[in-house]
């Protein structure tokens, strides 16, 4: 199977305005390679026996379009599927019905190469369990990100911990952090990449509304700054964007 780049790079060399460029922070630049997450009456298999269980969704079993440049929340109860769906867009499960296609392409037919190079250079994720290693610090956490993508300077990644009060904490192991500190090391780590999309799952669920705010002013400039859609999920405490649209799981 082709990676989803492939068919972007080939694109990109033939058509050069077809495929806009992101510069990052260190001057590494970036070729888009998604504009659009489309559903086709996606479901969790959990859920694909009993349709009533999904009633009033707005997602799924629905003929869902995320866009480039579109923020969106996704409120749900919980046990609805809002984790599951970050993981359906992810690539790290597939026990659901339906299509997921990342342009004209089904999910489903990237290679490990292919979701591999998705997620270095369009599509980001922060987990609501964070998947930290606990023995490296903060800084070694980052890096461990941003050393594959390339994507941001040391320096900037230095503004982000201080804007996110936790500059003091370069040096700390992470399994040391509270684990709202722990949260904050995570967002960060999640913005360290060129971005189409951004997932973030229940991403100020340990924070208090000023450090929450906080995150949000990081979020919001750099999805800004890329033109990345942003989809959030909550199960009450959201996130403090202005949504262009909020969907009910």
């Amino acid at each position: 199977s082709r990676g989803l780049g492939d068919v972007y790079k080939r694109q990109s060399e033939t058509d050069p305005e077809a495929a806009p460029v992101l510069e990052g922070d260190n001057g590494n630049t970036t070729v888009r390679i998604m504009e659009t997450i489309v559903l086709e009456r996606v479901v969790p298999s959990v859920f694909a026996a009993d349709p009533k269980a999904v009633e009033g969704s707005e997602i799924w079993l629905r003929e869902v379009t995320f866009r480039r440049g579109v923020r969106y929340l996704v409120e749900a109860a919980s046990g609805a599927g809002k984790s599951s769906l970050c993981s359906f867009l992810y690539g790290i499960r597939d026990d659901y019905e339906g299509t997921i296609r990342f342009d004209a392409t089904d999910s489903r037919s990237l290679s490990v190469g292919g979701w591999c190079d998705l997620r270095r250079r369009s599509l980001g994720l922060l987990f609501q369990e964070l998947r930290l290693f606990e023995e490296l610090t903060v800084w070694e956490n980052i890096a461990l990100k941003n050393d594959l993508t390339r994507f941001h300077t040391a320096e900037r990644i230095e503004r982000m911990l201080d804007a996110a009060r936790i500059a003091d904490k370069r040096d700390v192991a992470a399994g040391r952090l509270s684990v709202g500190q722990q949260q904050r090391v995570a967002f960060i780590r999640a913005l360290c990449q060129p971005l189409d999309f951004v997932l973030l799952d229940e991403p100020v669920s340990h924070l208090d509304p000023t450090n929450g705010d906080l995150l949000a002013a990081l979020l919001d400039e750099e999805t800004r700054r890329q033109g990345a859609g942003v989809i959030v999920t909550s199960v009450g405490n959201r996130l403090g964007l202005t949504y262009d649209q909020i969907c009910r799981l």
